[in-house]
């Protein structure tokens, strides 16, 4: 068997056997490599870039240029979408959906005017868990029509999940963009939820959060920020870490990266009123009639337990989620002690027993001025020891 030639040259006299023909079935080749002794897998190997199906070949002068521009051109970002569909990606709207039970209170404002702006203007937004933070820019970007893409952190997010990377599409290697550079390009509102539980990895944010876009260095390209991209952060801390182990799992967070956050914001559970409110809406959302007093209840039950927490009596609070759970489970069963048992379970026996004995105490009482008796009910309670007397 003699040496086996370039490719070029197998190309040149495979056509030249076939009279100049250029699209050859796999017989075709077969007769050639017949006739010059070469093993026919071999040859094969070797024009495989000409397949254009199967048992097809185009060894024509334009598909070797085409298919060496395809193998050495890395795909930029322009050419290739972050969806695998590009219609369907260029289609999608990324503005959120409006939620009509929404009632406006705490950082909502501010958030919305600073998003209205149009300035890239970093906001981390803090507060303890299942007080609307992230619901409230949600619907910020709804009511001003804004596109919004919304990154749930952990530990375990690093570049390739913010920026992007090279994904396998239909078998071929293709640069797809992350969330972060597809906020870039939009001039969408970016919003790192519960950013506090990130790693390190998460400074290669620094030249997005200073408004100066980001090289993508694996394929050569650099990303400028739309008009209107914003970044705002979630976070339970401040970055800080959690001096007291309420929020497993978060992070004390680099100086530099916090420190480009323009302003922080500190979200605080609604007001008594305004919860009224968004109770009285969500039991109507479930076609659930109930009298004003069992939401004022509820309300009352929710505020003392968050004073006492506060006041550092207690190591576990209601959030504004955890009354909605309640809500929804009363819509199901139609049995609030029911309701308050299922949605309290979560908590340690000595708690959930206080938060049910205070509950008990705050709905049955008749007094003028309810909240003063129902609070001793947890005024024996200690950090990591809840022992009610009455």
């Amino acid at each position: 068997m003699s040496k086996i030639p370039s490719t070029d040259v197998i190309v040149q006299k495979i056509t030249e056997f076939n009279d100049g023909a250029t699209e050859l079935t796999t017989d075709d080749i077969r007769q050639w490599c017949k006739q010059e002794a070469y093993v026919f897998t071999t040859i094969n190997n070797r024009l495989k870039e000409f397949k254009v199906g199967r048992g097809k070949f185009n060894l024509s002068a334009a598909t070797a240029v085409q298919q060496l521009e395809d193998t050495f051109n890395l795909p930029t970002v322009d050419d290739v979408p972050t969806c695998v569909t590009t219609e369907v990606c260029e289609q999608r709207s990324l503005v959120p959906l409006r939620d009509d039970l929404f009632v406006p209170f705490g950082v909502f404002k501010d958030v919305k005017q600073v998003i209205k702006s149009g300035i890239h203007y970093p906001l981390f937004i803090t507060g303890l868990s299942g007080n609307g933070k992230t619901h409230a820019v949600e619907q910020a970007c709804s009511q001003l029509n804004r596109e919004f893409v919304r990154v749930n952190v952990t530990i375990e997010t690093d570049e390739d999940d913010l920026i992007g990377g090279f994904r396998l599409v239909n078998g071929e290697t293709v640069w797809s963009d992350g969330p972060v550079v597809e906020a870039l390009k939009r001039g969408a509102v970016l919003l790192l939820d519960e950013v506090d539980l990130a790693s390190n990895k998460i400074m290669c944010l620094q030249s997005i959060l200073e408004g100066n876009g980001v090289y993508l260095k694996k394929i050569n390209t650099y990303v400028q920020p739309a008009p209107g991209f914003n970044v705002i952060a979630t976070a339970n801390t401040k970055g800080k870490g959690s001096e007291n182990g309420m929020f497993i799992g978060t992070n004390v967070l680099n100086e530099a990266f916090l420190e480009r956050f323009a302003v922080t914001l500190e979200q605080e559970y609604p007001s008594p009123s305004t919860e009224v409110k968004i109770l009285t809406r969500v039991f109507a959302s479930v076609g659930c009639y109930v009298e004003d007093k069992l939401i004022t209840d509820l309300v009352n039950w929710a505020d003392i337990i968050r004073k006492t927490f506060r006041d550092g009596g207690i190591e576990d609070v209601i959030s504004t989620r955890r009354l909605l759970s309640i809500v929804r489970a009363y819509s199901i069963w139609g049995d609030i002690t029911k309701s308050m048992m299922l949605c309290t379970n979560r908590f340690d026996d000595d708690t959930k027993s206080v938060f049910i004995t205070l509950w008990d105490k705050v709905s049955g009482d008749t007094t003028e001025n309810p909240s003063e008796d129902s609070e001793e009910v947890l005024t024996h309670t200690t950090l990591g020891h809840t022992t009610p007397t009455f």
